[in-house]
């Protein structure tokens, strides 16, 4: 079975825009337009956030719209970009609201939880369209997390990045 570099790459800079620009879009704006958390400030039975404040409609929104312009500029049907940004998203959530109901607080560090369900969610349900293999799956979702450990400690120092995780 011999791997798809090109596809990796592909998948590797999806994830990486899709997990980005809420990041980079907040930097720029601010509290300023559609920052409106995602659960309205909804609090469980639990005393935990369902998401928190940081997942936020223009995160959602921005995630989606950036990667599905990558995409289609990478070869990719435009409704690939939209799918995968929507997917990564969801993992997101998922890993945000698990967080909560471990007791974590909001933005705080949960390692392969932070990365695993966000990047293994769209690379998992678009194999197909991103001619991805298991093998190839596996290391996009290893490379993700190393790009994790090591980028955002510098995008903190850099200041565009609110924590070094």
């Amino acid at each position: 079975m011999s791997l798809c570099w090109y596809c990796l790459f592909q998948a590797l800079l999806l994830l990486m825009v899709a997990n980005g620009a809420p990041v980079i879009v907040n930097k720029i704006l601010g509290k300023r337009l559609l920052a409106r958390p995602i659960d309205n400030g909804l609090t469980l039975n639990d005393g935990y956030r369902l998401l928190g404040h940081s997942k936020t409609w223009r995160g959602l929104f921005s995630a989606v719209f950036f990667t599905t312009v990558v995409a289609m500029l990478s070869g990719l049907a435009p409704l690939t970009g939209i799918l995968f940004g929507t997917l990564t998203m969801t993992g997101d959530l998922l890993a945000s609201f698990i967080k909560r109901r471990l007791g974590n607080i909001e933005s705080s560090r949960a390692r392969g939880l932070d990365t695993v369900p966000e990047s293994l969610l769209p690379l998992w349900v678009l194999k197909e369209s991103l001619a991805l293999s298991f093998i190839d799956i596996i290391l996009v979702v290893g490379l993700f997390f190393l790009c994790e450990e090591f980028v955002s400690p510098i995008l903190y120092r850099l200041h565009i990045r609110n924590r070094p995780y």
